[in-house]
């Protein structure tokens, strides 16, 4: 994996976990906590949306929104978890 790869990670995973904190109504986890939550949220992702039949598509934007996407499904559940 080269510089440029782990970079885009990097990247994705701070959009995505900005944009998930927005959506939750969170506020953000500050950039460390953006580029975990976003990466976890990949993963995620990666996992559930095809099990589902969704598929958003390649690229920069479609990374991104599958990011988000994972990262709002983790925040809900660790949301609904410390309400129990």
């Amino acid at each position: 994996m080269g510089v440029e790869s782990i970079l885009a990670i990097l990247i994705v995973g701070a959009i995505a976990g900005w944009l998930a904190g927005k959506i939750m109504h969170g506020g953000g986890f500050g950039l460390l906590g953006n580029i975990v939550m976003g990466i976890v949220g990949a993963f995620v992702a990666g996992l559930i949306l095809p099990a589902v039949g969704l598929n958003i598509g390649g690229g920069f934007i479609g990374s991104v929104i599958n990011a988000t996407i994972g990262a709002v499904i983790v925040l809900f559940v660790i949301r609904m978890i410390k309400r129990a």
